[in-house]
């Protein structure tokens, strides 16, 4: 046989499977009006398991096992999606736990931020909320989160995201231990300032105080003197620090918004090695509720440690015209090398097409939450 005879041969082989496919789908349809009427859940994972032990059985060799396992994944992937959808249509997508409003409650309110007076956390909150607002701040993220879930501030204003420094992996982990939920964002740039008290010279300049990310972000401009380097758990902190000991022998690299705060002098601006440096502040409160004309779903799950599980339940977004713009991953705790996934992607949780994907991802995950929409 030539090449032509064998291609012929498979593009007939082709057409049988494009036509027991569809035959396939029609059946499927008919399963999804059955669990319709019956309520009866769309993925069933031990009559799939069971299934695919079948079709290995009829194969000949490993290899084919294997690709016969693939492709009917793939298979029953798309008869569940089929029936998502078909659910969908039938309205019967469920009630997501969210309220949608026209606009936050955000008069009247306190806000609490994570550091000293004159962090860029306090600056993102006076950008989202204005600059009468009621605020504390608190010493970590852990706090600042404590203090939405019980009550005692109605918003709080963190850092998620750094555009040369990556994520903030603490915010993550907090996101899914509280009952806390994303309501807005805020992206402030980042445009790192050498402060000192008033009538400083660099001559005068012995000892410089940061966050250690800050200095990083310096690292050129700071090479080219020599200055002490001491990291301090906030560039405000280093700020207040430089402003109450008053010695010109002390600098600060900090926003002008803290020089403001506390009274210092903007000896050089900017320092940070990227001009283009920008970090994203999330909004967050403890009630589910979401605004309108939200355009982005946050979203964690977790997914059973198998090969291609992961890839399942992106095909969710996929299937459902939903453009993913983020994916992460952290480890899960007390699980070695099984991590959880965090996505955001563009969408309203008011959107049919989202709360079809939402439903197959909370079925087929191991778990799954929506940490906002905003």
């Amino acid at each position: 046989m030539d090449l032509l005879e064998l291609r012929s041969q498979i593009d007939s082989i082709d057409s049988q499977i494009v036509k027991l496919y569809e035959e396939r789908m029609d059946i499927c349809k008919q399963v999804a009006q059955f669990k319709i009427e019956n309520g009866k859940k769309v993925f069933d994972k031990a009559r799939e398991e069971e299934k695919l032990t079948k079709l290995r059985a009829m194969t000949h060799n490993d290899f084919n096992s294997h690709g016969i396992t693939e492709l009917f994944e793939q298979i029953m992937s798309m008869s569940r999606k089929l029936q998502y959808q078909l659910l969908n249509e039938k309205g019967q997508t469920g009630r997501l736990p969210f309220i949608e409003v026209d606009e936050l409650d955000t008069k009247k309110v306190r806000v609490v931020f994570q550091g000293a007076e004159g962090a860029y956390s306090q600056a993102a909150m006076v950008r989202y909320f204005g600059e009468q607002i009621d605020s504390v701040h608190v010493d970590t993220f852990r706090d600042a989160m404590s203090a939405i879930d019980e009550g005692s501030a109605d918003f709080a204003v963190l850092p998620i995201e750094n555009s040369t420094a990556g994520i903030v992996s603490e915010i993550y982990d907090l996101l899914v231990e509280f009952e806390n939920y994303i309501v807005g964002e805020q992206i402030i740039k980042i445009e790192h300032c050498l402060l000192g008290v008033p009538g400083t010279q660099l001559s005068d300049i012995k000892t410089v105080y940061s966050h250690p990310q800050s200095l990083m972000q310096s690292s050129r401009y700071l090479g080219s003197h020599n200055w002490q380097q001491v990291s301090m758990p906030n560039n405000a902190f280093a700020a207040r620090k430089v402003a109450e000991e008053k010695r010109n022998d002390q600098a600060a690299i900090a926003s002008e918004y803290a020089g403001k705060v506390y009274g210092l002098e903007v000896l050089a601006k900017p320092v940070n090695n990227v001009s283009s440096n920008s970090t994203r502040f999330i909004i967050v409160t403890n009630q589910k509720v979401f605004k309108k004309d939200a355009k982005k779903v946050s979203i964690c799950f977790e997914v059973p440690h198998e090969s291609g599980s992961l890839y399942h339940m992106l095909s969710h977004f996929i299937y459902n015209n939903l453009n993913m713009t983020k994916i992460e991953s952290r480890p899960i705790e007390g699980r070695t090398w099984e991590y959880r996934f965090f996505v955001d992607f563009e969408g309203n949780l008011a959107d049919g097409a989202v709360k079809n994907a939402i439903r197959g991802l909370r079925e087929e995950a191991s778990n799954m939450k929506i940490l906002g929409n905003y």
